[in-house]
């Protein structure tokens, strides 16, 4: 723990069948009963830890997406959760909404993997934005609201259509990010790619790992209608649009990931491409009032180390209730050789916030 801005480490303790998916996690929120949400970006479940003290959670269990929301397809193609949220007993999840180009392989020969570089493929799962009721740390299908018995809280998820769901279909003509639904460019070539998630009371916002327009990256800002039946549809909240954009300079920078901090929004920033780059958390200040059609440029409050092919940070959770001060934890895809411990357990960092 050189890195001075380094507070803590904690380690996860999955299950042996968690083994090769602790490498992959792409989100995760904290809740204030002590209970730590996760998701991977390789499976179609939701996995809950709890903090036994404040470098451990423990106590894993797992929950198949399945059981509480319809998928277009069977749970084994996965979602690709790419962020976490909670709000009003409810705990919101997103996919990456995103293309994908198959990879080379090391069995494989030179005219089998550059085959393989021509293979793009969009998978239904990855375009569901759910929710699901949670109690006292528990998913349910279905339950009454704690507060109000006349309220029934329901599983539910974004309409899904031919091109994804209702939102690919309304971005499908945006003036920026239309050619890049149209084009079908994988995520990870600075295609159309979700990997942020935060809700503010109604409003759900979405952070865009790409594309990334001229070094500035985009945020969209929805409301939800439930009509029923496990269907949400959206509201008109923008300039006759269904959706509000919002830019945010992050230095060329991705959204890997949001969270509130107080009525301020953080951001975890990394590259859009495939490669080792900066990472940053970056802070915009009174983000819960942000207008649209405003240019904002966020400070940068925190750099994340990044190793060689390794130690790419994925998603960020505020952890200054166990501090004492103000911090985050961070979980990384592709984690280094070190952190990871026996057949289960995966060790992850806490920065201070300065």
């Amino acid at each position: 723990m050189d890195n001075p801005s380094l507070l803590n480490q904690v380690t996860l303790k999955f299950k042996d069948g968690f083994k090769e998916h602790r490498e992959d996690i792409s989100a995760m929120r904290l809740m204030p009963d002590k209970y730590l949400w996760l998701g991977s970006d390789e499976t179609s479940t939701l996995e809950r830890l709890y903090a036994v003290d404040s470098q451990t959670f423990d106590q894993h269990k797992q929950f198949l997406v399945a059981n509480f929301i319809e998928l277009p397809m069977p749970e084994e193609q996965e979602i690709d959760i790419e962020g976490i949220a909670y709000s009003d007993y409810y705990l919101w999840f997103v996919g990456s909404h995103s293309w994908k180009r198959k990879k080379p392989k090391s069995k494989k020969t030179d005219i089998e993997n550059i085959e393989r570089l021509t293979k793009l493929e969009s998978e239904a799962n990855r375009y569901i934005l759910g929710r699901i009721p949670l109690i006292d740390g528990e998913l349910l299908p279905s339950c009454p609201h704690p507060k109000n018995q006349n309220e029934q809280l329901t599983s539910a998820k974004l309409y899904l259509t031919h091109r994804g769901n209702l939102l690919m279909d309304a971005l499908a003509s945006d003036p920026h990010l239309g050619a890049f639904v149209e084009a079908t460019i994988p995520g990870k070539e600075n295609g159309f790619d979700i990997e942020g998630l935060a809700i503010y009371q109604n409003r759900i916002f979405l952070g865009l790992r790409g594309p990334v327009l001229r070094g500035w990256a985009v945020m969209l800002e929805i409301e939800l209608e439930d009509i029923g039946l496990g269907r949400l549809l959206l509201k008109k909240v923008g300039q006759k649009k269904p959706y509000k954009k919002h830019f945010i300079y992050l230095n060329g920078l991705g959204i890997r990931d949001l969270c509130w901090d107080g009525e301020d929004l953080l951001i975890l920033a990394g590259p859009t491409m495939d490669l080792d780059g900066p990472v940053r958390v970056y802070r915009l200040k009174d983000g819960v009032n942000l207008q649209e059609n405003v240019l904002s440029k966020p400070d940068i409050v925190r750099e994340i180390p990044y190793g060689n092919s390794e130690d790419h940070a994925e998603g960020m959770t505020l952890f200054t209730d166990f501090t004492q001060k103000p911090s985050v934890m961070v979980v990384y895809d592709s984690p280094a050789q070190s952190r990871l411990q026996g057949d289960g357990d995966v060790i992850v960092d806490v920065f201070g916030l300065g």
